[in-house]
């Protein structure tokens, strides 16, 4: 189920991650072992997450791969090292939906999304690139962890797409 279209205004959002590329169809069995792997490297190092965790679309080809970042909300910019990164969600006007169910939806929840923004008259911070299009701010947060929540139907996944500057209309 897809509910409540908004526009926020959101402030730079620092995140820790794993950057890795891949294709749709080994998407979902890598999620799991990377976010657990964000979250000991951050309680290693004694910081606390500040949000769910969350995947970052930098680019994505639907036909071959996507660059994506697997990570984490930290209250503020960190030092990677060879495998975690620190980034950062820029501030920005975000296009938001809640989505509530499994995540095999997400792909169309997405796409009701991206309907909703041009139907605002608005458009999505993206450009064309030669491996995809790039985006200045395409994310998932996951707020509800599916090991406490074992009901599909009450999983919460909430999609957020950075807005370009200036409406179409």
């Amino acid at each position: 189920m897809i509910r409540d279209e908004r526009v926020e205004t959101r402030p730079d959002q620092p995140y820790a991650a794993i950057p890795v590329e891949v294709s749709m169809d080994g998407f979902g069995e890598i999620l799991g072992p990377m976010w657990g792997e964000v979250f000991g490297w951050l309680g290693s190092r004694g910081i606390e997450p500040a949000g769910p965790p969350l995947i970052r679309y930098k680019v994505i080809d639907m036909e071959r791969t996507m660059q994506i970042e697997v990570g984490v909300p930290v209250a503020a910019p960190i030092d990677g090292d060879d495998r975690v990164i620190g980034g950062v969600l820029p501030a920005g006007r975000y296009a938001v939906l809640s989505h509530l169910g499994d995540y095999s939806g997400l792909v169309e929840a997405n796409g009701a999304l991206l309907d909703w923004v041009a139907a605002e008259g608005e458009s999505v911070d993206q450009r064309p690139t030669g491996g995809g299009d790039a985006f200045g701010g395409r994310v998932e947060f996951y707020p509800t962890d599916p090991e406490e929540e074992p009901d599909p139907s009450k999983w919460q996944t909430d999609v957020a797409f950075r807005l370009a500057d200036a409406p179409t209309r």
